[in-house]
């Protein structure tokens, strides 16, 4: 989606805003400008294309204000060019507005205007909320009267900054439905809708709520909620660390987070494993040991790769606790009248905490009686704040579109909870209990181990499939949503067509595509369904594909009848299938690398999806 960025100090805004707009280019973009207040008043400069093309249009000598809001578009309302990238202006070219989100009401509100003499200059939904503050200004004369009066106007979602000529100090914001959050440092204050921007100057964070207007000045911020009245701007301390959103050494972020993965895991699993008792301890979710027994179903709800981790931890949570799990689309559970109510536990996932039909989907679920549940990756974010309880999965900031670090914490997330659980509703014995417990705190080092003996094996098999226009990924049990999970990650990033199947479902359907052009990648570990899986290799190749199999270390059988054969060190029982993620995650990086492809920045994508 869309990224803003503002900064209010004693100087050096521009420069700021720039770097935080570099800082989210993962989200996706197809224009960008900047809106600044200095000794001239009010400049804006926009430009098709990236960043760097932005900065280049400014010049060193366009960066002397102390107050400037910046944005990178994705393109809904208008075609990508300068004249429908933020920031929008008003008629007299004293107010600047940047926005993400979608204005449905926009057509009326333009007709609207221009009927009140408004000149409209492009082709957006935004364009109309600065010339909805300049009527509310002119009216009030008070920006705050004029935010709200503009506000009221607007039906649908957005997350604004405002600069404007008669407070050359300051920012304006407001959100609804759309992230924006505001970092506090020493002599300035930032704007972004991420995080990520604000790590370099401060780690303490407000996150601004549904209806809520800011006024960001270089001494602090001023938040109104949506009643009108003063709110405390609380501040939150983001336990990330600033290199993590940096490349260090690696060509893509995408890379570098796959290997983050065993210190992501360690840090996901820290101070919620007792070693003493072999015992899982999730006190900081507030889930009472009464409310789990309480409930007599779970349904997960999330979107794409987060959706993946769900089918995975429904196996682990029905196979340990015994607790009937439904996995859905957010965006499907929201409008279907589903069927959940207080014994129900509704579990979001999602890695940014901001997905829309996510969030959609828990506000249904609360609304129903339902009790709620967030995983998610920034514990700020609006799932976070929605949610009964929270399980947040300290994974570091993420930014390479394409998760790969957040999936696996998701999935050793969902077994803590799943082991908890099970201890709670007394599933197990205490002998089982530590077994699990070992397999989780094992798998960082499976996985740290497998990336320094097996990551170059799988660039080398990558390689041999560069060319290729088609693949298909089949697993069974656990091995099926990381079937879609490794289909999902090679066609986002190396725009290869590719599905995911459920290997008993070959031959009812997909088995007519393949022939001597086709790979085939199979989830093969050892394992209750692994004869069946085994079948399912002969008929593949009967029929001339070419089979990668990411088989358990040892097994010569699956040698002989696969072309490549990735081996996983499978030692930690159902969490094998955080092993197996990791082949599937460098596999798709290789390929798309050496098509010479924007690994980070894949076409048509973005990071947090916060619009339907």
């Amino acid at each position: 989606m869309c990224g803003i960025v503002g900064f209010t100090g004693s100087s050096g805004a521009v420069e700021a805003v720039l770097e935080g707009l570099r800082r989210l280019e993962y989200r996706g973009y197809d224009s960008a400008g900047v809106a600044a207040l200095g000794r001239e008043g009010l400049k804006i400069v926009r430009s098709a294309g990236k960043v760097a093309a932005l900065a280049e249009k400014i010049g060193p000598g366009g960066r002397d204000a102390a107050v400037a809001i910046g944005h990178t578009r994705w393109a809904t309302h208008g075609t990508p060019t300068e004249k429908n990238a933020h920031p929008h202006c008003d008629c007299h070219r004293s107010i600047a507005v940047v926005h993400n989100g979608i204005v449905e009401n926009y057509a009326e509100l333009r007709e609207e205007l221009a009927s009140r003499g408004h000149e409209l200059r492009s082709d957006t939904d935004t364009e109309v909320i600065a010339h909805l503050l300049e009527e509310g200004l002119a009216e009030s004369g008070d920006m705050l009267a004029a935010m709200r009066f503009a506000m009221s106007k607007l039906t649908g979602t957005y997350a604004c900054a405002v600069v404007s000529s008669a407070e050359p100090d300051a920012i304006w914001a407001a959100r609804r439905e759309s992230p924006l959050c505001v970092g506090i440092a020493e002599g300035a204050t930032l704007l972004a809708s991420d995080a990520v921007p604000v790590l370099p100057h401060t780690r303490e964070v407000v996150y601004l709520n549904d209806g809520d207007v800011a006024r960001l000045a270089p001494e602090g911020v001023r938040v109104w909620d949506s009643s009108g009245a003063e709110a405390p701007a609380r501040a939150t301390t983001l336990d990330w660390d600033p290199d993590r959103a940096e490349k260090g050494g690696y060509d893509h972020f995408m890379l570098k987070e796959i290997f983050e993965q065993p210190w992501s895991l360690r840090e996901t699993i820290r101070d919620r494993i007792d070693l003493g008792r072999g015992a899982v301890v999730l006190d900081e979710a507030g889930l009472a040991g009464d409310e789990l027994r309480s409930f007599d179903k779970i349904v997960m709800v999330a979107c794409g790769t987060a959706l993946h981790a769900g089918m995975v931890g429904r196996n682990m949570l029905e196979r340990t606790a015994r607790v009937s799990v439904q996995v859905d689309n957010a965006s499907d559970f929201r409008y279907r009248d589903p069927i959940v109510d207080s014994r129900t536990l509704v579990v979001a996932i999602s890695q940014s905490g901001e997905t829309a039909d996510t969030l959609g989907a828990i506000r249904e679920a609360k609304s129903r009686g339902a009790r709620t549940l967030g995983l998610v990756n920034v514990p700020g974010s609006s799932i976070a704040r929605e949610c009964d309880h929270l399980l947040p999965l300290r994974a570091g900031p993420e930014i390479g579109v394409a998760s790969t670090k957040a999936f696996t914490s998701q999935v050793a997330a969902l077994y803590l909870f799943a082991i908890h659980l099970a201890y709670v509703r007394g599933r197990f014995a205490e002998a089982d209990l530590a077994r699990r417990v070992r397999d989780v705190v094992g798998v960082a080092d499976g996985v740290g181990a497998f990336l320094s003996t097996h990551s170059d094996n799988v660039r080398e098999i990558a390689l041999k499939y560069v060319d290729a226009r088609n693949a298909l990924f089949l697993g069974r049990g656990t091995g099926y949503p990381l079937a879609l999970e490794g289909a999902l990650k090679l066609k986002e990033i190396s725009y290869v067509h590719a599905e995911g199947y459920h290997a008993a479902e070959m031959k009812h359907g997909p088995i007519a595509l393949i022939d001597t052009e086709m790979p085939v990648v199979v989830l093969a570990l050892k394992g209750r369904r692994y004869a069946k899986i085994r079948s399912n290799i002969e008929e593949v190749r009967a029929r001339g594909g070419r089979v990668i199999a990411l088989a358990s270390e040892g097994d010569d059988d699956i040698r002989s009848c696969a072309e490549d054969v990735v081996p996983i060190r499978a030692e930690s029982g159902i969490m094998n299938s955080v092993l197996a993620a990791v082949p599937l995650q460098l596999l798709a990086y290789h390929i798309a690398a050496a098509r010479g492809l924007n690994v980070d920045h894949p076409r048509n994508l973005a990071k947090s999806v916060t619009v339907e």
